[in-house]
């Protein structure tokens, strides 16, 4: 709930949402992550679950690359998941990561 308040980024197969990690729960170099896939924009079961295999392997390859320590990400699915091409996805996943990381960066500066 509180990162669909914070930042968000829309592509074709993902929605990205991010928030900074509250301090009770923040570790030092950690970012947190999450996924989310409905049943109204995915479907069932079985294309849910695959959705979100999708995006924890496409999480899994840019997090580290493009993440940031002290937030908290929420990948959510939507139809362009499962039809997109893994490597569609995997470029949308970090052009989100890369866009929150200048937009957070840009708002920690004074």
């Amino acid at each position: 709930m509180r990162c669909a308040r914070g930042f968000r980024r829309v592509t074709l197969s993902v929605t990205l949402e991010v928030a900074a990690t509250p301090d009770t729960y923040t570790r030092a170099e950690t970012a947190r992550v999450g996924f989310t896939a409905t049943k109204k924009s995915i479907g069932g079961a079985v294309q849910r679950n695959r959705a979100k295999r999708r995006l924890k392997a496409a999480a899994v390859a840019q997090l580290p690359l493009y993440g940031l320590a002290g937030h908290d990400y929420v990948l959510v699915a939507r139809p362009g998941t499962l039809a997109q091409p893994f490597a569609t996805l995997l470029a949308d996943v970090a052009s989100s990561l890369e866009a929150a990381r200048h937009k957070l960066a840009a708002k920690a500066e004074p």
